[in-house]
């Protein structure tokens, strides 16, 4: 068999094949536009997409321009104002030096050129194929800079143009380019849009590295950003850029870097970059990177990739070193301290319910929606070793009890305290080495007094029995479970129920209303108390949700609402011993909470001014609030928001102190929103010392206050965002982890 003869290729074969490696897809050949752009001093660069660049990418920029004389030759093969000799690729400092781009360009798209410099009088425009002139250009109206536009890119290259990704893909990958340049180009404003669409990346004018990244990536990337710089004389290199901290990971290597100022790839870099993460980031976690190197040109070799991807430069591995060592010593520098960010969740209204039957069909439920119904099949404490005191409810290590004996238990509980007014409560004060003895009595005498709503009632949506709740029923609610405690005979005679008919107050209650968030709502009703952490956070349990609560914020919140809407009809706890206010202000104001200096005066006018205060306003505290101040200036009692439940004794000093100074006197309505507010903050602190029925925190915070919550809370829409309640776990998201393992 005879060889085949060598003949030379023809000049446009030859030109597709070139075009072919420089212009790979959309994003190579926009990469060699910007970097033209770049060359030309533009300082606002603008482009334009259509269906992923394939069908159109234009380039917009404010540079320098094309000379008319020029536009003849632009377009052929290596052609270019920034190359004279062979020795000059050892000292480039510009982006383009061969003079292929517009060639390759010209080659496999048509290519149109709209220019005008600061010179001429006016822009012109060509039309280019296969890097020729199809006419002379013709002149038209335009601004300084440069308008190049590539439509139907691999025209003429099928296997080309179906091999690559759709046009989404191909969009991503251009956006990724442009985020990149604009990132380094700080000093340049990018602006990358769809034909006919908004901007999905754009970048002022003379902004900053770290500014642009938080426009382009996030700002749960900027937040974590470490400044990095440093410099060897030695190997005559630079490096600037940010990385994130130890704080921060991600799934995917987020990787810029810059060589020169030209956005190129170092796998050695990279592998060594990450490979000094792993050692503080998560599992399968990784950073973003964004160095600048400066190297001097004779050490560097850009002409090793077609599409100048990648460099070749010398001292390769000691300079990768160093700059690994000086990375992991900022990380060093920043891991003193972890940050774990949790969201605030909203709980899901819609889950399935446990096995049911229809008619002959019998639906199973899938074990990942299967939770618990009782509350003492399995609690927190079992899992911790918490020392507590000996409780009245009979509970072994792994004993559960029933809802009729613990309602048996408790019922028991409450006939403990048979009369109220002998019942006495020790408060320990350590400042004075007091002990102050309370007994609780009653201030009015309370009754739910039945009637209709009347219809301009302000009406809430009980969403457990979907069914309106009004104000005097949430009012009366704590009333009617007051009631049913066994009160001795001379305890209570006449029993009548005060109706508020301040404007105010009732504003105040429609806010509270008109606030509510339902799926809370329903949450908070329907919730499963799992166990306490600490007097200011529990678990609870919601359908498959684990949630974590913030007691003390909901304690906040809950106590205000019982004030507005029990206002004027308290019972009250009575000290045997009166506590004189300018006393309990003076310890106060020793506190550091108070945060007294100097400059706020001398402690005793201070406090007696706060005795003055309170005096004066005696009559209104005691008529509304149930607050008894008497003559000499003595506190004689407080009220009771919640029966069984008394706040911690120690905040009352700096309580005294806030109520004088922070509740706004003046108005109406401000008034008694501060004072609930200070009041409920008060009443929130739950004190950890064992009472004299050994009742520790852990039990008053299950059969206390979270029953409290799941009656009467109405939580706001703001519990949303402030991480009142957070959800740790859901079974069906664990049982997505299950299935990945």
């Amino acid at each position: 068999m005879e060889p085949y003869p060598i003949k030379k290729l023809q000049q446009d074969v030859i030109n597709r094949i070139a075009a072919g490696e420089v212009i790979q897809r959309p994003a190579n050949a926009l990469k060699e536009l910007m970097e033209n752009s770049l060359d030309a001093k533009s300082t606002n660069i603008v482009i334009t997409v259509k269906n992923g660049g394939l069908k159109l990418l234009q380039i917009q920029d404010n540079g320098t321009g094309i000379r008319k004389d020029d536009f003849e030759i632009v377009c052929e093969r290596f052609t270019t104002s920034k190359l004279q000799e062979f020795e000059d690729l050892h000292k480039v400092c510009t982006y383009g030096f061969r003079g292929e781009a517009l060639a390759s360009i010209s080659h496999v798209a048509h290519l149109t050129i709209t220019s005008k410099t600061n010179k001429d009088v006016c822009a012109y425009q060509a039309e280019y194929s296969d890097g020729k002139l199809k006419a002379p250009p013709k002149p038209l109206a335009g601004n300084q800079g440069t308008i190049i536009a590539v439509e139907d890119l691999f025209y003429n290259m099928n296997v080309r143009r179906h091999a690559l990704r759709s046009p989404a893909e191909e969009y991503q990958k251009i956006s990724d380019v442009v985020s990149k340049y604009a990132v380094h180009n700080a000093n340049v404003g990018f602006t990358l849009k769809k034909h006919g669409c908004n901007c999905d990346v754009k970048t002022p004018i003379n902004s900053s590295h770290k500014e642009n990244i938080r426009m382009i990536y996030g700002n749960s990337i900027a937040q974590h950003l470490v400044d990095m710089n440093l410099s060897n004389d030695t190997l005559q290199f630079k490096c600037k850029g940010y990385i994130t901290s130890v704080n921060y990971s991600v799934k995917k290597f987020q990787f810029l870097l810059f060589i020169n100022n030209r956005l190129v790839d170092s796998q050695s870099l990279r592998k060594c970059i990450d490979a000094v993460y792993q050692t503080y980031l998560p599992k399968n976690g990784h950073p973003f990177i964004y160095l600048s190197l400066d190297l001097n040109p004779n050490n560097v070799d850009v002409n090793v990739h077609p599409t100048k991807h990648e460099v070749h430069f010398l001292n390769e591995n000691q300079i990768v070193e160093i700059i690994t060592n000086t990375l992991e010593g900022k990380l060093l520098e920043s891991s003193s301290s972890r940050i774990f960010y949790t969201q605030s969740k909203l709980p899901n209204v819609q889950f399935e319910t446990k096995e049911t039957v229809v008619g002959k069909k019998t639906t199973n439920e899938a074990p990942k929606f299967t939770v618990r119904t009782d509350t003492n099949i399995q609690k927190l404490d079992k899992f911790i070793n918490v020392s507590t005191v000996k409780d009245e409810l009979p509970q072994a290590a792994n004993t559960s009890i029933t809802e009729e004996e613990f309602a048996k238990h408790h019922e028991q509980f409450l006939k403990d305290q048979d009369n109220f007014e002998n019942q006495c409560l020790n408060i320990t004060n350590d400042s004075s080495n007091k002990n102050f003895k309370v007994e609780c009595v009653s201030h009015k005498s309370l009754k739910l007094e039945e009637r209709k709503p009347s219809s301009e009632e302000p009406q809430e949506t009980n969403i457990s029995n979907n069914r309106p709740i009004f104000q005097s029923e949430f009012s009366a609610s704590q009333e009617a479970k007051k009631c049913e405690k066994p009160l001795n005979k001379h305890f209570i005679k006449k029993i009548t129920r005060m109706e508020t008919k301040l404007t105010s107050i009732l504003e105040l209650r429609k806010n509270i209303e008109e606030n509510c968030h339902r799926t809370l709502r329903e949450t908070f009703a329907q919730h499963v108390f799992v166990g306490a952490i600490s007097p200011k956070q529990a678990l609870i349990q919601y359908n498959t949700q684990l949630l974590l609560c913030n007691t003390k914020v909901i304690l906040e919140e809950l106590f205000y609402q019982l004030i507005l809407y029990n206002f004027q009809n308290f019972d009250c706890y009575r000290f045997n011993c009166s506590m004189p206010i300018k006393e309990l202000a003076l310890m106060g104001l020793d506190l550091q909470e108070t945060g007294w200096t100097e400059d706020d005066g001398p402690k005793e006018e201070l406090a007696t001014r706060i005795n003055e205060i309170l005096m004066k306003k005696s009559p209104m505290l005691n008529e509304y609030f149930s607050i008894e101040i008497d003559s000499s200036g003595s506190l004689k009692s407080l009220p009771i928001l919640l029966d069984n439940f008394i706040p911690n004794p120690l905040s009352l000093p700096l309580y005294l102190i806030r109520l004088a100074t922070e509740v706004n006197w003046e108005t109406e309505k401000e008034c008694f929103d501060s004072f609930s507010r200070e009041t409920a903050m008060f009443y929130s602190n739950i004190s950890e010392d064992v009472d004299e029925n050994g009742k520790t925190w852990q039990w008053i915070m299950e059969y206390i206050l979270y029953p409290a919550i799941k009656e009467f809370f109405i939580p706001p829409k703001k519990f949303t965002e402030n991480g009142a309640i957070l959800e740790v776990a859901n079974i069906p998201n664990l049982y997505k982890v299950f299935e990945r393992c």
